[in-house]
């Protein structure tokens, strides 16, 4: 079964794609083209992954590690809803996840 899952960026640009259960959101929206950096490689020591989650679908992820959270003081735009996308792991229960792509997100491997 392929995982349905939107990225927006904050142009209200729209990028669908499908994941495999057990695939990475990072993983995902690289294969999408999209500017998510993943300097670690999805090992944590980083926030070049950051994306904030739609809100409906927030409550619906497992919590965040206290590892990931203090990834994320170092992330440009932090919202409530924010993660790192190398955290998420595509599962049935999150078929249509919605987030977004900070504008703030840039992929160095592409300058």
């Amino acid at each position: 079964m392929s995982i349905k899952v939107r990225f927006s960026d904050t142009q209200g640009n729209v990028t669908e794609g499908a994941g495999e259960p057990g695939q990475s959101l990072l993983e995902l929206g690289q294969a999408l083209g999209l500017p998510l950096e993943g300097t670690c490689e999805g090992q944590m020591a980083c926030s070049t992954c950051h994306v904030i989650v739609h809100a409906e679908w927030f409550d619906r992820l497992p919590a965040a590690s206290e590892e990931e959270e203090d990834m994320l003081d170092f992330a440009a735009g932090v919202r409530r809803t924010s993660r790192l996308s190398c955290q998420i792991d595509l599962t049935e229960q999150l078929d249509g996840l919605s987030v977004t792509v900070p504008s703030e997100a840039h992929d160095m491997r592409r300058m």
